[in-house]
């Protein structure tokens, strides 16, 4: 029998979706782990897709999505983020910005290359660029507050440098990167001949400051490929739409990645996302008032716990460190769901450089996650007390 291709027999099952497949063992179990919005999909979203489904618009779309969609998202990023891209030429639809991140690295990569990846990281971006024959490098931004500097980015830059990905707001940290900032990095970027892909999927749960793209800094535009989606911002993360804005020559080769990928995005999804983009500018807003209020619960908690932790500038996570009680970030979740009945994520499952911490999500009711560091808070006593 014919071998199995080694690089997917190498790849292993997401640590986040091991850890929830261990959770689901804990019925009772109060769960911090998951990544997405606790709010249901906006109601006139959820209608516009009805009224699709009765009109029967249920047949492929044009492979870069719907025309109309293109607009509203030209329209709706333009508006919120200062991004101008052309709607038929520099705009796809994807099923997701997964699908949106495996389409732009295929575009991009040769064997042998190398992507930057800041860790802890996304567990999502290693697999896909090894998929694509490429290799994945970790830039530890521990000692910098979880970003990326220049001084680290130019230490690991080098001629097989292809790509950059920068999340901001990141998973796990929830840090973002300001202006002053993305311009100190798109200075050491300026005389490579690297890309940079911004996975910008959390922009509208931004806390503080306005959302910045590296994508609109002088120089920056033609080298920069913009990931962003619905996901987070209007809670349709089984919708599976997200977006890709990128200079026409990049995108002229994803299409047909995309073309022999999925043929299309669902026809369904894509009328609900048009009635997101139109009629939806502000639906993050109460989503992202209620997941700062709860940042600021969850970082005083962990004060308290004498854990520490940098403060989320966004998204709805927190990643704690979790050394002080001597354990390992895997036997720390299973301990804690075991005893307390909470689930953590294990900072394992976002690299090896996620050792020592631990991903718990704010994006929940006020009770639950009020009861659920109650319950943490006990355990973390406990262990400390032991020691």
């Amino acid at each position: 029998m014919h071998q199995l291709n080694p690089v997917t027999k190498q790849i292993q099952i997401s640590g986040i979706r091991r850890f929830t497949d261990l959770v689901a063992k804990y019925p009772d179990a109060l769960s911090l782990t998951i990544g997405q919005p606790h709010w249901p999909t906006p109601q006139h979203v959820k209608e516009a897709a009805m009224v699709a489904i009765e009109k029967g618009y249920t047949t492929y779309t044009p492979n870069r999505g719907l025309p109309a969609l293109r607009e509203a998202a030209h329209a709706y990023y333009g508006t919120k983020f200062d991004l101008d891209y052309h709607p038929e030429k520099e705009i796809l639809v994807t099923a997701g910005a997964t699908h949106a991140l495996d389409i732009s690295l295929r575009a991009l990569l040769e064997p042998e290359d190398e992507v930057l990846i800041p860790a802890p990281a996304y567990p999502g971006y290693e697999p896909i660029v090894r998929l694509a024959g490429a290799q994945p490098v970790y830039i530890d931004t521990r000692p910098d507050g979880f970003k990326v500097t220049p001084e680290t980015l130019q230490r690991h830059i080098t001629e097989r440098t292809k790509v950059l990905v920068l999340p901001s707001p990141a998973n796990p940290t929830g840090v973002a990167y300001t202006r002053e900032e993305l311009q100190a990095l798109a200075a050491v970027l300026e005389p490579t001949e690297a890309y940079v892909i911004t996975d910008e999927i959390y922009s509208e749960l931004h806390f503080a400051d306005a959302h910045v793209s590296l994508a609109t800094l002088p120089g920056m535009r033609e080298r920069t490929i913009v990931i962003h989606g619905l996901s987070k911002s209007h809670s349709m993360t089984g919708w599976r739409i997200g977006f890709v804005l990128a200079p026409v020559e990049i995108v002229e080769e994803m299409v047909k990645v995309l073309q022999y990928s999925i043929s299309c995005a669902s026809s369904i999804s894509q009328y609900a996302a048009l009635e997101a983009l139109l009629h939806g500018q502000r639906d993050a807003e109460p989503m992202r008032e209620q997941y700062r209020q709860n940042r600021d619960v969850v970082v005083r908690a962990l004060t308290e716990m004498g854990l520490e932790v940098a403060v989320p500038d966004g998204a709805f996570y927190a990643f704690p460190s979790i050394s002080s009680i001597g354990q390992s970030s895997q036997e720390f979740a299973q301990a804690l769901l075991h005893e307390a009945l909470v689930a953590v994520v294990p900072g394992d499952a976002f690299s090896t450089l996620g050792e020592g911490y631990i991903r718990l999500s704010y994006a929940c009711e006020d009770e639950k996650l009020q009861t659920a560091l109650g319950r943490m808070g006990q355990y973390v006593a406990r262990q400390t007390s032991r020691g």
